[in-house]
């Protein structure tokens, strides 16, 4: 894993673009700025790292389009140690910029070789966020209640037990819609069976898939 001073330029550059496309928060940026996204996509594509791109990352799933990252990460606003529920680890790169960001992340993933694959990642690269293999409609209540969570696949509704785990107060960042495409929400829960959203603009994602993937073998 090597980060030269190349990639390190590259990564600027994506900075400045996220920037003219309306990023303003300033530590969003920064940790765009600090956190290797070539080290989440296979080496021969590197050169596709830095493009503000969605990249297929294997099991019908993508690594997110930079600036589709920095929206959601920009209206989630993480605080240092807000404990925050990621659903869809995916390639880890989301995970490893809230960390950046110095929140305490909660993430599941449903694919195990996504998840495993993640977990060795991040856990390289110094990052120490809790992972989990499982359902990400069933949320981690083990550990909640949380500050605030983030959906990074397309969802109809948010699934009742996560806002039964999120505090009240808290938000949720979530693309929600069909297939053809979604729309970025912020819903606020603002009281035991209360909410409140907000819309911000259209996005297109993978969708959200009940269920952990059991067609996973040892091979």
């Amino acid at each position: 894993m090597e980060d030269t001073y190349k990639h390190k330029g590259l990564r600027k550059k994506l900075v400045e673009t996220l920037r003219k496309k309306g990023i303003q928060n300033e530590r969003v940026l920064e940790a765009f700025d600090k956190v290797p996204r070539h080290f989440f996509m296979e080496s021969g594509f590197v050169q596709f790292a830095y493009k503000d791109q969605a990249f297929p990352i294997g099991n019908n799933q993508t690594i997110s389009q930079p600036y589709t990252v920095a929206v959601q990460t920009e209206l989630l606003n993480p605080q240092k140690h807000e404990k925050i529920l990621e659903i869809g680890t995916g390639s880890g790169y989301q995970t490893a910029i809230l960390l950046e960001m110095g929140a305490k992340v909660y993430s599941i993933e449903r694919y195990r070789e996504l998840y495993l694959k993640a977990k060795s990642l991040l856990n390289e690269m110094g990052y120490h966020p809790y992972l989990f293999y499982g359902d990400g409609h069933k949320g981690q209540p083990a550990y909640a209640p949380y500050d605030k969570m983030i959906i990074t696949a397309g969802a109809s509704e948010i699934p009742r037990p996560l806002l039964e785990q999120l505090k009240i107060g808290g938000i949720i960042v979530a693309p929600l819609g069909g297939k053809a495409g979604q729309e970025m929400k912020v819903v606020k829960k603002t009281g035991e069976n209360e909410t409140e959203e907000n819309n911000f603009g259209n996005f297109i994602f993978v969708p959200m898939v009940k269920g952990k993937d059991t067609n996973y073998n040892n091979h």
